[in-house]
């Protein structure tokens, strides 16, 4: 009884409407009434999940991911995107794409990468005669690759949710091999789309242009080498890390581009608070909903019933994919992270998955939701910039999710994919 009251009444609430945090507040404290236990666990349990060290990366993270979306970064590496691929067959699509992986190690944010992005890219694609359902459809997907690109902060969220004993510095690290594999898989889709389509080239620009794009670029490019590199080599904490992008970001966006007036400081300030009140609210509140899963042996459970249904491991993989994938339509990812964590990681290391391998698969599981509706926010952002309604986008974007689940089965079912790298590091 104690299930039925906390998945209906999250169910309940989230159909009607609510936002999730408090679906997943009101939920937990519903069962712990039922259960008799004291209502401040709740509040308990919402104090403890924020109250993480690691977390502490995230606000700044955001924080420097906004300095540079207003301080010009997104323009630079977009030229520079240009540069590179936009001689190819629907040479402005795979230019959006690049930038999503440039971009990607800077913002760590899927949405954040649409709307910089896709804010840049859609206008330019639409003048040059690209249908607009297209640069959405690229701008929406390639937009994943920026959740595995370090500093993903929801690759931090799954490290605290899996007990903290992950490396964050491991989990960025796997992350870069796949998430190149998505880029270029979406560069591939792209360039099929746009050959049936017919969409034009451009003139390569030639090495001197190039390499001032290149000159140009190098500062914010930098950043990507400080966050990824300092946690790697150990010289700073995934946290320290984190204060120092803000400072960089400062010195370059105010100093070197002089590019960031006041009123769009302010607007970064106010922006990166707002979103980091909602992620670590969400985070809260899914802790709370986490521990009652717990206390109610639901992993455990899940575990018996996955070695009842099979032991054969692609089979449990696939189920877990595909369920992952469901709930990705449904709920946003900071949420889905706290909460499917503690359920599916025991049935993954159970049949031989490696934790960290598994963190790139949930992450990129989620990332692919979304880019789906009902509940698809990078969707609906894409959507937004390019002032298309979500159905005519949905008819075309087919090939695109064929690309990024092919990806997801590659990651899953070829360990070294993911673990590679990690390990060559360790060395």
């Amino acid at each position: 009884m104690e299930l039925w009251i906390l998945f209906g009444t999250f169910t309940t609430l989230l159909l009607i409407g609510t936002p999730v945090a408090f679906c997943l507040g009101a939920s937990s404290f519903a069962t712990i009434l039922y259960l008799g236990l004291p209502p401040v666990v709740v509040f308990q349990r919402l104090n403890s999940g924020v109250s993480v060290y690691a977390l502490m990366a995230i606000p700044f993270f955001i924080y420097a991911g906004e300095l540079m979306v207003r301080g010009d970064i997104a323009r630079r590496l977009v030229a520079l995107a240009g540069g590179l691929v936009g001689h190819l067959r629907g040479g402005l699509g795979q230019v959006n794409i690049l930038a999503s992986v440039l971009f990607g190690g800077i913002s760590g944010s899927a949405a954040a990468d649409a709307a910089a992005i896709g804010g840049l890219m859609v206008p330019q694609m639409e003048k040059r005669g690209y249908d607009t359902d297209y640069a959405v459809n690229v701008t929406v997907t390639s937009s994943i690759i920026a959740l595995m690109l370090p500093p993903s902060h929801n690759l931090i969220i799954y490290s605290i949710a899996s007990g903290g004993r992950l490396s964050i510095a491991d989990l960025f690290t796997a992350g870069i091999v796949p998430g190149l594999l998505l880029a270029l898989a979406l560069i591939v889709a792209a360039w099929f789309v746009a050959r049936r389509r017919g969409y034009p080239t451009d003139p390569f620009p030639g090495g001197r242009v190039l390499g001032a794009l290149l000159v140009s670029a190098i500062p914010g490019l930098i950043l990507v080498g400080i966050m990824f590199g300092g946690v790697r080599s150990g010289i700073f904490t995934a946290s320290e890390s984190s204060c120092i992008a803000v400072v960089y970001a400062m010195f370059v966006t105010f100093l070197v581009y002089r590019s960031l007036p006041w009123k769009a400081f302010v607007e970064a300030t106010l922006g990166a608070v707002r979103t980091t009140a909602m992620v670590l609210l969400v985070i809260g509140m899914a802790a709370s909903f986490g521990w009652l899963l717990a206390f109610l042996r639901v992993p455990a459970g899940i575990v018996t019933f996955m070695e009842g249904v099979s032991d054969n491991p692609i089979l449990i993989l696939l189920l877990i994919n595909v369920s992952l994938l469901i709930l990705g339509t449904f709920m946003d990812m900071s949420p889905l992270i706290i909460i499917t964590t503690p359920i599916f990681l025991p049935v993954a290391t159970a049949f031989g998955v490696d934790p960290v391998q598994f963190g790139i698969i949930l992450v990129l599981n989620l990332g692919i939701g979304l880019c789906t509706p009902p509940v698809g926010a990078v969707l609906f952002v894409g959507c937004a910039v390019g002032r298309i309604p979500i159905g005519q986008v949905l008819k075309t974007i087919w090939p695109f999710y064929g690309a990024s689940i092919a990806v997801l089965l590659l990651v899953t079912y070829i360990p070294a994919l993911s673990l590679w790298l990690p390990a060559l590091f360790r060395g």
